[in-house]
């Protein structure tokens, strides 16, 4: 979040209600997933771990050279394109509950995605290196174009900062479609319906901080907008 209020900006109640939003919608999406994963791991799957399903789920899908690997920490698991490897939470990964379950064949679809060249996840993996560059560039630019009164310079740094939006929005279909794979996966092979509907309902509510965080970037970019357009005035 960036600091308007403090860089020639003014204290505008729209920043503020906007910080607001902000802090509001993280809070209930993470506290949404929290619970839901929280009720889901304690409902035992059909007998296997997250691993086990997880290595299943790879090998339908052609991905018999993906590895499996131990990660620390909580809902720390991701799927690492540089080495080809799942990274499992010590829970999802020797867990045998339907929220480990779900969790694992979740970072099981976006190895399918990568093997298959689902094309969304491309495009996130060639923004990833833009990305870092911007976020760690932009408000720079921007306060020397605040400081320097060159407009050139703050629409330079709100162009950066548009990069940050559009990675959030290309991440949300490419997690979205992971889910759904997750969920057809378990569907399709046969558990039962307390793992399929409870693994839809964990990876409904991930989905939804990602939604949030979209959200937000969004806000943020017509904020900057139009602050920016009205000073130029």
């Amino acid at each position: 979040m960036f600091y308007p209020g403090y860089y020639g900006f003014g204290y505008d109640p729209a920043y503020f209600v906007l910080v607001l939003v902000s802090m509001v919608l993280g809070f209930i999406t993470q506290g949404y997933i929290n619970s839901t994963y929280k009720k889901w791991s304690r409902v035992p799957s059909d007998g296997e771990t997250g691993e086990q399903v997880a290595r299943r789920m790879l090998n339908a899908n052609g991905c018999e050279r993906v590895g499996i690997r131990g990660v620390s920490g909580h809902l720390t698991d991701h799927y690492d394109p540089r080495d080809n490897n799942l990274y499992l939470s010590r829970d999802n990964c020797r867990g045998g509950s339907v929220a480990s379950i779900a969790v694992a064949c979740h970072e099981a679809g976006h190895a399918a995605q990568r093997e298959q060249g689902y094309f969304m996840m491309k495009v996130r993996h060639a923004l990833v290196p833009v990305v870092n560059f911007t976020q760690n560039v932009w408000m720079l630019v921007f306060l020397l174009g605040v400081f320097m009164n060159v407009s050139g310079l703050t629409t330079v740094a709100v162009a950066l900062f548009g990069f940050t939006v559009i990675f959030h929005l290309v991440t949300l279909p490419v997690e979205i479609n992971a889910s759904r794979r997750a969920v057809a996966y378990i569907e399709q092979s046969g558990m039962s319906d307390a793992n399929v509907r409870g693994a839809r309902q964990v990876l409904t509510a991930a989905a939804l901080t990602y939604v949030a965080a979209a959200l937000t970037s969004v806000l943020q970019l017509l904020y900057i907008l139009g602050r920016t357009r009205s000073d130029d005035e």
